[in-house]
């Protein structure tokens, strides 16, 4: 490699498997490496896809395919890419790696909620829905990636003894049969020392006679990012099947283990970003997460729940919220990286105008609510 620092790390540390198994890039770019199915892991690993890729990330040249990076940026957001640089960057330079480090396992679409702003690939809950308006994904609610767990384990076993991390999704993992069963395996094979990291509705430690709480022991770092995009009845709103006093038992369960961080990570989207300051007082003041404890994740797609399509009068709104919110900051000595965060929210949705796209929102909005007996109205305070 020419260049010690590419354009993006991933095609030399990370391996995601997603929707039927297919590997790519990574979760938000769409660059197919291979079919983790019907092709081995050094197949993929090891393939023209993955290595053209690298030859030209490793000259620091850009790929297309990246949009969802290029317009967060662009935007003055924080990308996957620029975070995955700040995480493994001083690593890759010091010790380069044959084997990816960095894990990204979507064993199926397993999920016991049907939020908004998803749909049937990423959430079986949203089949019946999904189904009656003619977008579902298959036939079936359950939609399995990988198809045996005991021959990805034994193609891809080497490199997860080797990982740094392993970022388990959704689907929803804590409802994931598979995702134990890796936990399972990791503790028999004392590879404990791997971080793992969470996007999780954490609605649920138990599934069956799995505790999650048994495996998490044995790990020397967990890290919780729990998709949480409001507090009460917005909460529940936005996430179907969201119980906010069930959330906050869920959150007291784990409080004592000390190894384990807990931050809320809410999605950024049209239904939430007025309500984000709230969301933080409210998390923070019941002492469910630590003053640094937010993490968000801005939506991209559909644009019609991208922040960008509020009408301008209803951005003015959030603007007139976050100036609230960070003169109250300031008196609380807020951490700055709180701070850049909402800043990030706000110069994110001011950065254009998609206000052609609240027609979609409208429609799709009130064709949900009739579905689910529901009123935006009563939800938002917009």
């Amino acid at each position: 490699m020419t260049n010690p620092k590419p354009y993006c790390l991933m095609p030399w540390i990370h391996y995601h498997v997603g929707n039927a198994g297919r590997v790519k890039a990574c979760c938000v770019a769409n660059i197919p490496f291979g079919d983790s199915n019907t092709q081995t892991f050094s197949e993929i690993w090891n393939g023209a896809a993955i290595d053209e890729l690298r030859v030209k990330f490793a000259k620091g040249e850009k790929d297309s395919r990246c949009k969802v990076c290029h317009r967060l940026e662009e935007a003055g957001g924080k990308s996957i890419r620029q975070e995955t640089h700040e995480k493994f960057g001083e690593n890759f330079a010091k010790h380069k790696s044959n084997l990816p480090i960095y894990f990204d396992i979507r064993f199926s679409n397993a999920c016991n909620f049907a939020c908004r702003t998803c749909w049937h690939g990423a959430s079986s809950a949203w089949f019946p829905e999904a189904k009656q308006m003619g977008r579902n994904l298959g036939e079936k609610a359950l939609l399995q990636n990988i198809n045996d767990f005991d021959a990805f384990i034994e193609q891809t076993g080497e490199a997860l003894l080797n990982a740094k991390e392993i970022y388990f999704a959704g689907g929803e993992p804590l409802a994931t049969k598979e995702h134990y069963l890796l936990l399972d395996w990791l503790v028999k094979n004392k590879a404990t020392q791997i971080h793992l990291r969470y996007n999780t509705n954490f609605s649920q430690l138990k599934m069956g006679g799995y505790n999650v709480l048994d495996y998490w022991k044995h790990f020397s770092a967990v890290e919780i990012l729990s998709s949480i995009d409001a507090h009460g009845e917005l909460g529940e709103y936005i996430r179907k099947g969201f119980n906010w006093e069930q959330f906050r038992a869920n959150r007291k369960q784990i409080q004592s283990h000390k190894h384990i961080r807990f931050l809320i990570a809410p999605t950024i989207s049209v239904f939430s970003i007025l309500n984000l300051p709230k969301l933080y007082k409210t998390c923070l003041q019941e002492g469910i997460i630590d003053l640094d404890g937010l993490y968000i994740n801005m939506l991209d797609r559909p644009l019609h729940y991208n922040t960008k399509a509020l009408p301008e009068k209803y951005k003015q709104k959030v603007v007139e919220e976050y100036l609230s919110f960070y003169n109250w900051a300031e008196k609380e000595k807020i951490p700055q990286t709180i701070l850049n965060q909402f800043k990030e929210c706000e110069t994110y949705m001011l950065s254009e105008d998609l206000s052609k796209q609240w027609k979609n929102f409208q429609k799709e909005t009130a064709l949900l609510d009739e579905m689910r007996n529901e009123s935006v109205n009563e939800a938002l305070n917009f």
